[in-house]
């Protein structure tokens, strides 16, 4: 296809598919598409594990990382914050919240000692030291969310010759990342699962790029509820370079997630994916669940702490969900939760990745050749 990202990337269909998981990066590349890896839970050690099977499963086609550095934290501008730092913070309410929440559901709360110097979750300096470790296989795409990227990140982009895309969910997000020398925006409209903004897809792709134009030219790939090559198709005629796509790998059969959150998400609406600050202190879109209602309509709610500290309140708690679900606790099932976005309303079944990539090529042909023959008309 004739798309900047495709020269920029060296792909042959610009979908670009954002996973936690390698086996999904590996096989969407493989696809022809482009295969993004979330590193942002990983230590420099495990990710190096992670980019070497990747490297050895990829056929040597592209694929890149994905970072999470966030601009505005709870911590911004304190030196040396481990987890157990941050686990001091959070008070007896929030904790008795959570546990007597997962005891009504049969559920004991597990904890799980860390290191007294892992550092907090989202931590600037242990991204950075992610990044040392990528720039040491043949990614071809560095990307950010939650802000402009450091300095630090755009610049070591530039000296290994690899992009930096950066997610905004805003027209004055797209116009702050311009102006920082970012290489390609992920326009991310509200359907999106995960952080996002209000601004929906339709409206913000189109936004952002009559916005930047005048400034300078950088590829905008649309982001947010996309989950078949129509809606690709539509974007790209907004004039998108490409689709950057999340949550329909999550009903793939390589995906990390558990069967039963799969049975979820076949079960569910788009009006099931909501946004709420419960799992990790900021809006980010997720399946509905106990816990979401339970934060956010609960009126014995303590409220969400803010991002990094409500994550040291999740993570326990949610292996301890998932755990308990898996052994059979189908109580537990109604706590079963996880990021996933409004596109939810369209999955109706479990596929492989490639056999996803290759039906985004198929709707998106159909959806071109449809249009053809409106003008032809």
């Amino acid at each position: 296809m004739k798309s900047p990202i495709c020269d920029m990337l060296g792909i042959e269909f610009p979908l670009l598919a954002f996973s936690h998981c390698r086996d999904v990066v590996a096989a969407v590349s493989r696809a022809g598409g482009f295969g993004v890896f979330g590193a942002t839970a990983h230590s420099p050690e495990t990710l190096e594990q992670e980019l070497a099977w990747i490297d050895a499963h990829v056929d040597g086609k592209p694929y890149g990382i994905d970072v999470l550095i966030p601009e505005n934290i709870s911590t911004a501008g304190e030196k040396n914050v481990t987890w157990k730092s941050l686990e001091k913070r959070v008070s007896q309410e929030h904790r008795d919240f959570t546990r007597n929440l997962l005891k009504k559901y049969d559920i004991e709360l597990a904890t799980r000692n860390v290191a007294d110097n892992q550092p907090q979750p989202f931590d600037a300096e242990t991204a950075l030291q992610l990044l040392d470790v990528s720039f040491r296989h043949p990614i071809k795409l560095i990307a950010n969310a939650l802000g402009v990227p450091p300095k630090a990140m755009i610049d070591r982009g530039k000296a290994h010759g690899v992009p930096v895309a950066a997610l905004v969910g805003a027209k004055e997000h797209a116009l702050r990342q311009v102006a920082a020398g970012v290489d390609i925006l992920v326009v991310q409209g509200t359907e999106a699962g995960g952080h996002c903004g209000e601004v929906s897809t339709m409206v913000l792709v189109p936004e952002v790029i009559k916005a930047i134009k005048p400034i300078r030219d950088v590829p905008v790939l649309a982001a947010g509820g996309i989950m078949t090559g129509r809606q690709m198709a539509a974007c790209m005629a907004m004039g998108a370079a490409g689709a950057w796509t999340g949550s329909v790998w999550l009903a793939t059969v390589e995906s990390e997630t558990s069967e039963i959150f799969r049975e979820k998400m076949i079960a569910a609406s788009s009006r099931d994916a909501v946004r709420s600050k419960g799992r990790t202190g900021k809006p980010a879109r997720q399946l509905r669940s106990v816990w979401t209602d339970a934060w956010d309509r609960s009126p014995d709610s303590p409220g969400a702490l803010p991002m990094p500290l409500q994550s040291i309140i999740s993570r326990d708690a949610f292996n301890s969900i998932d755990r308990a679900a898996a052994a059979g606790n189908e109580k537990a099932r109604d706590l079963v939760s996880y990021f996933v976005g409004q596109g939810v309303g369209l999955i109706d079944s479990v596929k492989s990745a490639g056999a996803v990539v290759q039906e985004f090529k198929e709707d998106f042909i159909e959806a071109v050749e449809h249009m053809n023959a409106l003008v032809a008309e």
